[in-house]
């Protein structure tokens, strides 16, 4: 019997369709970038408005849930935990569709070679990130140590992406969109590590810690 709209498998389950979405958006933005892509581009920033609607439904949802538990501190501390998870989730998409953006302008055929090769391992790292988060959902695992390795990462690649802007290979309007995009990519490996601890945070009375 399939669950119903409120139930908390029916809310896990939509939670991790957002989950997917932010990586595909994430990952078919970087594509679309650097391969000029502007029609995929383009679906990308529309499809958005999907996760906007998904996520404003499972608030509705979980409010509701919250009105009906009073009393039940472990499931009220659990219901809180996803709606601190639900609008990074939201915002996490809107990155992927910033670098989306991004793509439209064609600003992948202007980039250097050295910031295009940096900009695609930082979507790898970053896509790796949010694929073990999502599974850390689904599982309830603790994933948050694991990922601040690649995190650190992301913010080494960062910085050589600064120092390849600083060059002066790229014009300056290039340059400031290379730098955003760079920006873009540590805050979704940053969200990540957030979503992870406060994943753990499910099973941890201590609750969840943040990345800096």
């Amino acid at each position: 019997m399939a669950a119903s709209p409120d139930s908390p498998v029916h809310v896990n389950q939509r939670i991790a369709q957002l989950f997917a979405l932010v990586t595909e958006a994430l990952a078919g933005a970087t594509d679309a970038l650097l391969r000029t892509d502007v029609l995929h581009a383009e679906a990308i920033i529309a499809a958005d408005r999907s996760v906007d609607e998904l996520t404003e439904e499972l608030v509705q949802i979980v409010w509701g849930e919250i009105a009906r538990s009073a009393g039940d501190l472990p499931e009220l501390r659990r219901l809180v935990s996803v709606l601190l998870i639900l609008p990074e989730l939201e915002r996490s998409a809107d990155l992927a569709e910033h670098i989306a953006q991004r793509a439209v302008t064609r600003l992948g055929s202007e980039m250097t070679a050295v910031s295009r090769g940096i900009v695609q391992r930082m979507s790898d790292v970053a896509v790796d990130m949010w694929q073990a988060t999502g599974d850390a959902y689904a599982s309830r695992a603790l994933a948050g140590v694991a990922l601040d390795a690649a995190d650190e990462e992301l913010d080494l690649l960062r910085d050589r992406l600064v120092a390849e802007v600083a060059a002066g290979a790229m014009t300056s309007m290039v340059s400031g969109q290379v730098t955003l995009l760079g920006r873009f990519y540590e805050r979704l490996g940053d969200h990540a590590v957030n979503l992870a601890r406060r994943i753990e945070s499910f099973a941890d009375p201590g609750g969840p810690r943040t990345a800096d």
